[in-house]
């Protein structure tokens, strides 16, 4: 038979017009252009063949030829205004099936765009042409269509609670999700598991969107699914920005003679890092590149910062207190 227009739409061969439109509803909203704008060339060939798909299948007559003949017998379909067409078209063809522009087809499923391309002040074309497609260019008009006004409820957030190690370091996070999705009418339960790469350097509050991952209900696109980042909290780490902050206790005597700070990093290093200037109040040792990845710059971290605070005796004995004033020349 050639091209498969079932297999391109998900559906069997006994598919109803409901099982079409769901399926065009579904597969136009993932492949449309303006939602994949790192991937566009194959985006705009599978959705050009969704509707040229969707096309053919809901057009009883033309489906009726398809089932028999395949798309050869499309090339024969006399054209519109010469008796045989069960189509008010207006390609103004000569012969054969021409297919309609496909985002005319996806403006009469869900009026204004979803995404919002060729809004006032977007700066992006308010559709994408094609040169031709399988029988013909496109661009021809049809009225015969319904409109679906679909809305999209707001997302749905959840949080995604993260150790301050995997925001160091990065990690791959699997997460489980069940939803309710409509199929033929009916509401059903699916599950699928989502991957996250979390990457290092992620902060608190920042989103990660799977698009219609959320529930569906009739008449409503599915929505979209947000997951939050949350930072857990940590034992010894704290995190300002970029930088991470560590606060140390200190006797008097290391405050004046001298101690040695010992850390294991995020990322299971050990630093032994020596103190020989005097701890006053309010000072700080700083370790440049030792703080936390900067997410937008590659290579780059914040500081450590090791806050000291020092712990002074409740008592003395007056020979320490005459061993203090000889020592410090009071």
């Amino acid at each position: 038979m050639g091209v498969d227009y079932y297999n391109m739409l998900k559906v069997d061969r006994n598919a109803t017009d409901d099982d079409l439109k769901k399926a065009y509803r579904k597969l136009a909203m993932k492949w449309h252009p303006d939602k994949n704008p790192n991937n566009k060339k194959e985006a705009e060939a599978n959705f050009k063949q969704i509707s040229e798909a969707y096309e053919v299948l809901s057009d009883p007559q033309k489906r009726a030829i398809y089932n028999q003949q395949g798309e050869e017998g499309l090339k024969n379909i006399p054209p519109p205004g010469s008796g045989g067409s069960s189509r008010n078209g207006s390609c103004g063809s000569t012969s054969g099936f021409n297919p309609r522009n496909a985002e005319d087809i996806f403006a009469e499923f869900f009026g204004s765009s979803p995404f919002e391309f060729g809004s006032a002040g977007s700066g992006r074309p308010a559709r994408f042409h094609s040169d031709g497609g399988r029988f013909g260019g496109f661009g021809c008009t049809d009225n015969n269509f319904r409109t679906y006004n679909d809305r999209k409820p707001p997302p749905v957030e959840s949080k995604l609670p993260c150790t301050l190690e995997e925001l160091y370091t990065g990690s791959t996070r699997k997460m489980k999700i069940s939803r309710t999705v409509v199929n033929a009418g009916r509401q059903t339960q699916e599950s699928e598991i989502l991957t996250i790469d979390v990457k290092p350097g992620w902060k608190k509050g920042t989103k990660i969107t799977f698009p219609d991952k959320g529930n569906e209900q009739p008449n409503q696109l599915p929505a979209d699914l947000v997951f939050v980042i949350d930072e857990k909290p940590h034992d010894l780490y704290q995190r300002d920005g970029n930088d991470l902050i560590v606060n140390r206790k200190v006797s008097l005597a290391e405050a004046i003679g001298g101690t040695t700070v010992n850390l294991t990093t995020l990322d299971g290093r050990n630093l032994s890092l020596p103190v020989t200037d005097i701890i006053h109040p309010g000072y700080e040792l700083v370790l440049a590149m030792e703080g936390m990845p900067i997410a937008k710059e590659p290579g780059n971290r914040g500081d450590l910062r090791i806050k000291f605070d020092v712990k002074f005796p409740t008592n003395l004995t007056p020979e320490q207190r005459a061993g203090l004033k000889r020592a410090l020349g009071g």
